[in-house]
């Protein structure tokens, strides 16, 4: 099986801070968005991510992001199956030190 890229949270970080257009796509649960995301990120919980595969495009890379890195681990994997270009955010949430916005 193919290895998943990473991305660390500080880079991600550092990447928004320089202007880069990043798709971050947050997995989490409602209650947990409610509780701040990634300025920009899209929120699709990791449950409707099958269904929801009309929006993503092939030719864009997705960074997912969820508490701990673990459910956008196994996203990331099922997207990169299909043949989609991913990044999964190690760490996640918890080790996220930007700041964060309210779901939009």
């Amino acid at each position: 099986m193919e290895e998943i890229k990473e991305i660390t949270p500080a880079e991600v970080k550092e990447k928004l801070e320089r202007g880069e257009k990043l798709n971050i796509v947050d997995v989490r649960e409602d209650e947990e968005v409610a509780l701040g995301m990634i300025p920009g990120a899209k929120h699709i919980k990791m449950g409707d991510i099958p269904d929801r595969l009309a929006e993503f495009d092939r030719d864009e890379e997705y960074i997912f992001v969820c508490r701990s890195g673990r459910r956008s681990e196994n996203v990331c994997r099922y997207l990169q199956e299909l043949g989609y270009r991913v990044r999964n955010m190690t760490g996640g949430m918890l080790e996220w030190e930007g700041e964060t916005a309210p779901k939009q």
